[in-house]
């Protein structure tokens, strides 16, 4: 059997086991509820279904079509065929339907508000990355998660990616790849480069809820419901989307924490200028930790570098060099010897519903599984989950750091025991957003 081969089947394995033990522990199934039913809300909520026995009770979205939607195809998943309950407002989800577990999939600007009032309501939470738009959003996320006692994973399920977790085992933890001093994390990748004119928003979409306690932006076409995230008032950018989650990796393959400071340039250098600005499509950021130094390079413009790794990460040992995607990775030893080349586990052929369900990233869903599985074991065992809301916070804040970074034009030194920028008061001051009215910020402190 060729190692791919064995390593694939070993893992199904452990994972039948897994999912079966769980079911064997579960009287009933798990009340679940999900918050934001585009994408990636539906497709977290599948790989939940897959592998744990669950009702799902309740949706919400502000898109009525698009709840309604995401209830027909769970209704043809679920055993029973019951179709759950649609909401246009989360707290009526939560107060009337009681859900067990909670998922947020909604867009960045939108996590933190439901997630502490799911925390409230004696709900478990898989909420997505980045955790929060702004620092003190997440700082008070985790004191939430601490103060009810609640379970919390974040999507940063790069931590459960088998072919990440084997390349850590072989070339990190081994020591082949030897002392890591550099790692680049980088993204090639385009993205929307401006938006048809603003008009009335669709009946079914309630835009006034959707924008929130985001500053003000009138509806466009283009932003509901994929490219939200090239709206500076919903999103971080690419650095909140695709930095975290290779950062996340790293911090967790090394043992890291907090960097001692951030430092970034970059900003919006091919694209064209937009009212009120807009996201950067170029950045270079630098993450110190001391004898380890982690780089994030963005550029969604011009040639890829290298086109076999768009986007990941780039490990820099004395010994050698390993390169890591969500596909693959590359170890390349220092002095000659053979490079070693590993795949993503392909597991489509027991989950073939993960290819009817055309948007499931079909080389992701093994991860988002074994993440599941992971959060749902912590919830038994009262044990904090691989993705913990504290671990989720610490990429998140990192990435959204560097934006202001690059907004401010200078570097930020972090004091992680008071939570705060060392001697620098606009800094601080923008490590919270303005909320729009009638919202209210949350703090640590106020939850």
């Amino acid at each position: 059997m060729r190692r791919r081969d064995f390593c694939k089947a070993a893992g199904l394995t452990a994972a039948a086991i897994q999912t079966k033990a769980f079911a064997a522990a579960t009287d009933t199934p798990l009340r679940v509820g999900l918050i934001g039913t585009g994408w990636y809300g539906k497709t977290d909520l599948f790989h939940l279904m897959q592998v744990a026995p669950v009702d799902v009770v309740g949706l919400c979205d502000v898109d009525r079509q698009l709840v309604n939607e995401a209830a027909e195809l769970v209704s043809g998943r679920q055993p029973s065929g019951k179709k759950p309950a649609v909401f246009g407002d989360y707290r009526e989800l939560l107060s009337q339907q009681k859900p067990e577990i909670v998922l947020v999939g909604t867009p960045d600007h939108w996590h933190c508000l439901p997630m502490i009032e799911a925390c409230k309501s004696g709900a478990d939470v898989y909420v997505q990355k980045p955790i929060s738009f702004d620092v003190v959003e997440g700082q008070a996320m985790v004191a939430a998660a601490r103060k009810y006692d609640r379970t919390v994973q974040v999507g940063l399920q790069r931590r459960s990616t088998p072919h990440l977790l084997e390349a850590r085992d072989r070339f990190i933890e081994s020591g082949l790849l030897g002392k890591i001093a550099y790692v680049d994390i980088h993204s090639y990748f385009g993205g929307r480069r401006d938006f048809p004119p603003v008009q009335a928003p669709p009946s079914n979409l309630d835009w006034e809820q959707y924008v929130g306690p985001a500053s003000w932006r009138d509806y466009n076409p283009g932003i509901h419901p994929r490219s939200w995230r090239d709206c500076i008032e919903f999103s971080n950018g690419q650095t909140g989307d695709l930095c975290v989650h290779f950062f996340d990796t790293v911090r967790y393959f090394l043992g890291l924490g907090w960097p001692k400071s951030i430092s970034a340039s970059g900003g919006r250098l091919i694209r064209q200028p937009v009212p009120g600005g807009g996201l950067h499509d170029t950045q270079t950021a630098l993450f110190d930790f001391g004898e380890t130094q982690i780089v994030w390079n963005q550029r969604n413009w011009g040639a890829n570098p290298d086109p076999e790794y768009p986007w990941g990460a780039t490990l820099y040992g004395d010994k050698g060099t390993l390169k890591l995607s969500v596909r693959n990775y590359d170890f390349i030893p220092k002095n000659g010897g053979e490079s070693v080349h590993g795949d993503w586990v392909d597991e489509s052929d027991q989950y073939p519903e993960d290819l009817q369900h055309k948007e499931t990233e079909v080389f992701a869903a093994p991860a988002t599984r074994r993440h599941m599985k992971n959060f749902l074991a912590a919830r038994q065992q009262k044990t904090r989950p691989v993705a913990d809301i504290e671990q989720g916070h610490i990429s998140s804040a990192c990435c959204i750091m560097a934006n202001l970074s690059m907004r401010i034009g200078r570097s930020l030194t972090w004091d992680a025991e008071q939570g705060k920028v060392v001697d620098d008061v606009e800094a601080n001051q923008r490590l919270a957003r303005v909320y729009r009215a009638p919202y209210v910020h949350p703090t640590a402190d106020s939850v």
